[in-house]
């Protein structure tokens, strides 16, 4: 009991220290700090290297970290850095009319040392795992008026223009002519225009994505409304099909119907298992070829990752871009660790955030951007 008390003071202790010299050290490092000194050992040299592996982040930390651990170590006098004098601040929250939500006034622009800024604003880029429900009612209400636009793609087939740019139109231009003693004086053409990509989104709606899954859902059902090409699964256990659940224009019925419709929902993960179904009944018979795949995921994985990577391979063959969208890489000091994640990155075009509004408003950017830009082929890459 006493060598428990001495090892929890020793670590605190230098936590503390830490703190008071400037370091930041959120609560996330500190676990993962004494996760590693229980498995190393409590002696000073594997106080040192844990903490220096886990409460670091760049070498300005490493030298400050340096310096507090040895003077921790010595025992010595320790003084903090002195806090300069700031003013005091009046953080102000506006309404849409602009309007402060504490008063109902609107402050006078002439207000010294007050920050304004909208509560909305505030929201877009909040977590979706920090809300509070009134907060996380205002992000759904931003979600569904969220502009999904969809990918587009060259359509292979030449349709008929009256411009003159474009491949001319011969059999037209003759048929005309003969109206006109055989002289062609409209000139015709074809040209091909721009039709919708199909954009197939799989969402992973196990319990390690539940503080996301469903804001993630509703960003599905923003894409289906749109009426673009989209197709929707949802990956747990096991791959169910949303599509038709989320067809619906009501936001809450939709997502009401789709949870209805997954029956593994919070449930365990299996994205390996899941992708091979896809493939089999759907994506390499036609869904997937040619279409942006975007995999809605943490990439936590329970199953192979040797199935997983395999998959992923078989996915890239067909699909012309792959986007993986990760709520948790907008963490600090986030790395690819997860073994489910590590396995499915090199087949992976475009590797982004999916923690907030403004990240699922710039995924909706990236979709459709994927569409427009004319990639090389991956086997003109290869050569």
């Amino acid at each position: 009991m006493n060598s428990a008390v001495a090892f929890d003071e020793r670590v605190t202790g230098l936590l503390t220290w830490l703190r008071l010299a400037g370091l930041p050290v959120p609560v996330g490092s500190s676990v993962v700090f004494v996760d590693a000194i229980r498995r190393l050992g409590d002696d000073l040299h594997s106080l040192y290297w844990a903490g220096r592996a886990t409460l670091t982040h760049s070498p300005a930390d490493i030298d400050l970290y340096d310096h507090t651990f040895r003077q921790w170590i010595l025992g010595a006098g320790f003084t903090a850095s002195p806090v300069p004098q700031i003013e005091h601040v009046t953080v102000v929250i506006e309404e849409e009319d602009g309007s402060d939500i504490d008063s109902g006034k609107k402050p006078a622009e002439s207000d010294e040392n007050v920050i304004r800024f909208s509560r909305a604003e505030s929201l877009r880029a909040k977590d979706f795992a920090e809300l509070d429900d009134e907060e996380r009612a205002e992000v759904n209400r931003l979600l569904n008026e969220l502009r999904f636009v969809g990918a587009t793609r060259i359509s292979r087939r030449r349709h008929r223009s009256n411009h003159s740019k474009g491949r001319p139109d011969l059999r037209r231009m003759i048929r005309e002519s003969l109206r006109t003693g055989g002289e062609p004086i409209h000139r015709r053409s074809t040209v091909r225009r721009r039709v919708p990509r199909r954009v197939v989104l799989l969402a992973d709606v196990s319990g390690s994505m539940e503080s996301y899954s469903r804001a993630l859902v509703r960003f599905a059902h923003v894409a289906v409304a749109a009426h673009a090409d989209v197709e929707v699964f949802a990956m747990g256990t096991r791959l169910t099909r949303l599509t038709r659940e989320l067809s619906t224009h009501d936001p809450d019925r939709a997502l009401t119907q789709a949870a209805a419709a997954v029956t593994d929902w919070s449930g365990g993960t299996r994205l390996g298992e899941s992708l091979r179904r896809f493939n089999d009944q759907w994506g390499i018979k036609g869904m997937a070829r040619g279409a942006v795949v975007v995999i809605l995921s943490d990439g936590w994985d329970r199953g192979d990752v040797t199935e997983l990577s395999e998959q992923m391979q078989r996915l890239q063959r067909v699909a012309y871009r792959i986007v993986w969208v990760n709520p948790l890489k907008s963490s600090p000091g986030y790395a690819p660790l997860a073994k489910g994640m590590a396995a499915a990155l090199p087949f992976v075009d475009e590797f982004v955030e999916g923690h907030s509004f403004n990240s699922l408003e710039g995924l909706s950017r990236i979709v459709a951007r994927a569409g427009r830009t004319e990639f090389p082929r991956r086997s003109e890459l290869s050569q």
